[in-house]
């Protein structure tokens, strides 16, 4: 297994890139600080401006493949995080469709479940909150005592992981139940991604490793220290291998932890990791932004 890295035309955002998400056409959507969503083909051309809006972007996720209502092809959409504390809900053509305020400070990680019935958020003021499809709360799931980074729903769309300072912790929905938290890093965890097929968890930290962890928070593998702070990690949808960014590099991993390959490239720091649905590709978005895949 081998990463084949092809470089984009740089320039074409104008300032860093921090999310990125493809959708079921097989379009990928780039969200930058030059206050712009841009959208590229597969072969990684650009093909223009969708939206431009008057704030800064910290994530980007589209409406679920494998929700119901998106393949009766009803809702071609995507969510972006802001650092205005809003989250906004875009069309494909790049109408807003509507825009909620939902923290204190940045808004920095948003979901979408599973089944496209919710979508979580997480902010700067430490709480984890829970909407409708059309941006009503439902509930706050978590109120931590530092910014919670990343965000993550489980395979039911029933239970949800996130990393708030050096822990992380999966909890149900539902009040009733029990929460798992364990301290996942030395450092600040900055990332995590909770695979639907394997149930592994992968994080990565200040402290410069990755980790794989089962759904009971026991570790399984940890890298060896990196040069510099992951900043980004990612499932494959078959659950067979995930990605790790960090500063001028990507690297392919088995789902134990293994690299498989890795690239070097002077890029800058590997802000955001999307996957096709088939797996095969990855798209990374580097501060500088330009792409690669």
């Amino acid at each position: 297994m081998k990463l084949n890295v092809t470089l984009s035309p740089s320039g074409v955002h104008t300032d860093l890139v921090g999310s990125v998400g493809w959708n079921v056409w097989g379009e990928l959507f780039s969200a930058s600080d030059d206050q712009s969503v841009r959208k590229w083909n597969a072969a990684g051309e650009p093909e223009g401006v969708v939206c431009t809006l008057d704030c800064f972007f910290t994530d980007l996720m589209w409406y679920p493949v494998s929700s119901k209502k998106n393949q009766a092809g009803g809702t071609d959409v995507f969510a972006v995080a802001c650092t205005d504390g809003s989250f906004k809900i875009v069309t494909r053509q790049g109408r807003m469709e509507r825009s909620v305020d939902a923290h204190r400070g940045a808004c920095i990680s948003l979901r979408w479940s599973y089944d496209g019935t919710a979508l979580a958020t997480a902010g700067e003021d430490g709480h984890v909150k829970i909407w409708s499809r059309n941006g009503m709360l439902r509930s706050t799931l978590a109120q931590c005592e530092s910014p919670v980074y990343c965000i993550v729903w489980g395979w039911d769309s029933d239970s949800l992981c996130y990393c708030s300072g050096s822990q992380v912790t999966i909890c149900s929905i539902q009040s009733t139940a029990k929460s798992i938290s364990w301290k996942a890093h030395d450092g600040v965890v900055l990332k995590v991604d909770w695979s639907p097929i394997n149930h592994y968890v992968i994080t990565g930290g200040e402290d410069c490793k990755y980790k794989v962890w089962d759904g009971y928070g026991r570790l399984l593998y940890q890298s060896a220290p990196l040069d510099y702070v992951v900043t980004s990690v990612a499932w494959c949808p078959s659950g067979e291998m995930f990605a790790v960014g960090s500063f001028d590099s990507l690297q392919l991993c088995d789902r134990m932890g293994w690299a498989y390959s890795k690239s070097h490239q002077k890029s800058g720091s590997v802000m955001a990791i999307s996957w096709t649905a088939d797996g095969t590709q990855t798209e990374r978005r580097r501060e500088r932004g330009a792409r690669a895949r």
